[in-house]
């Protein structure tokens, strides 16, 4: 994914033709190590085509696949959902003192 999103920045920034060499260019500049086979894979595959007409190719596909999740856990018994709600408790205990610590004393919004 990487590879695909530096040959569109490199496409956007008005290189109609990105090389590998572009690719690790702009890889390199956020640190990131290019493998080499793979960039070539992708500046092969894209070269010479239209990107607007990949881009909306891909989202047609997208828009054919079921994205429906699947149904909610069945209920658990009485004894175990009651054990479960004390964990649940505690561990909201818990996300509360370390929200507390993560804004370091600040409240945006109060």
């Amino acid at each position: 994914m990487r590879y695909v999103s530096a040959y569109l920045l490199a496409v956007l920034g008005g290189n109609e033709s990105p090389s590998v060499s572009d690719l690790k260019t702009i890889l390199g500049s956020v640190g990131i190590e290019v493998e080499d086979d793979l960039a070539k894979r992708v500046v092969d595959n894209l070269s010479g085509k239209n990107l607007e007409e990949i881009m909306a190719e891909g989202m047609s596909k997208l828009a054919t696949m079921p994205s429906g999740g699947g149904g909610g856990a069945a209920a658990a018994g009485g004894a175990a959902a009651g054990g479960a709600e004390e964990e649940k408790k505690e561990e909201k205990k818990q996300e509360s003192e370390s929200e507390s610590d993560d804004d370091m004393g600040f409240d945006l919004f109060g």
